[in-house]
């Protein structure tokens, strides 16, 4: 059973929106700091958006800084990336990912523990 489970894809036109959602099965997200990563086929993943256990600190790929948004519901067990105003050069497969919490922040870069399958992000210039 994969630990991660990411939905909300789809295809849209640039300066549109859309939210992805990250659900966990086998655990409880509240615990651990959870990123958002995309990859285009030959290229490498990228990270996105990372966001604490507790939600307080979110960080940002620069790439995405003032248009995407990390969050997390602890009562629903998820997390969500809303993304606004999006442009051709976000369309790739999009993965979330989890890893204990340390620390004070939470960054999409190094080792992540559990990943889901993706949902592919096309949009449409």
């Amino acid at each position: 059973q994969v630990p991660l489970v990411e939905s909300g894809g789809g295809s849209v036109q640039a300066g549109g929106s859309l939210r992805l959602s990250c659900a966990a099965s086998e655990y409880r997200l509240s615990n651990y700091c959870v990123a958002w990563w995309r990859q285009i086929p030959g290229k490498e993943r990228e990270g996105v958006a990372g966001i604490t256990s507790d939600g307080g600190r979110a960080l940002y790929a620069d790439s995405v800084k003032g248009r995407f948004t990390i969050s997390r519901d602890s009562a629903k067990n998820m997390v969500y990336l809303q993304m606004n105003s999006m442009k051709f050069e976000d369309t790739a497969m999009y993965y979330c990912a989890a890893r204990p919490q340390r620390g004070g922040y939470c960054d999409a870069a190094g080792w992540f523990d559990d990943w889901g399958q993706g949902t592919q992000v096309t949009v449409s210039s």
